[in-house]
């Protein structure tokens, strides 16, 4: 996939724990509540349905008492090996009146000897969009995210 450096946002890691123990922190809900956000935040709710046009939601909770609802859906599951979602649209395709902030994500899971290659990818409708996301700190957030994502999988 080719990246507009103007409306996509990356993060690539290697994570010690192979790609089907990873899919499990991304796909089951129990476990996306205890590392999907940064600490002190966290995920007091998740929804998950793995299909295209399944509801994908996160209730995040920050240390003030505030609530985030992220609501979206799936564009494309490939079991074990990549999930794609936005928050653009709601379950079955309904146009969200409300988007969050509005991107797609693809998240990919491969194989790298025991370990995955771990590839984040929110793409944006606009440059604008884009620089407010990197502004409020998507890759320290979606990077400490995936740090949790690990420790929590070494444990699984």
């Amino acid at each position: 996939m080719q990246l507009n450096p103007e409306t996509d946002l990356e993060l690539t890691r290697t994570l010690s724990v192979p790609p089907a123990l990873v899919w499990r922190c991304w796909t089951e809900p129990e476990l996306i509540c205890q590392w999907f956000c940064p600490k002190p935040w966290s995920v007091s709710q998740a929804l998950v349905d793995l299909r295209a046009g399944g509801r994908f939601f996160t209730m995040m909770r920050g240390p003030a008492g505030e609530a985030i609802p992220n609501d979206g859906s799936f564009l494309e599951v490939v079991m074990g090996r990549k999930l794609v979602f936005t928050d653009l649209f709601l379950a079955d395709f309904a146009p969200s009146p409300k988007p969050g902030l509005g991107f797609a994500a693809i998240l990919t899971f491969d194989a790298q000897g025991s370990g995955t290659a771990y590839r984040a990818v929110a793409r944006h409708r606009s440059e604008q969009d884009a620089e407010s996301h990197r502004a409020m700190g998507f890759h320290e957030g979606w990077g400490t995210a995936a740090t949790q994502l690990e420790e929590l999988a070494r444990t699984l």
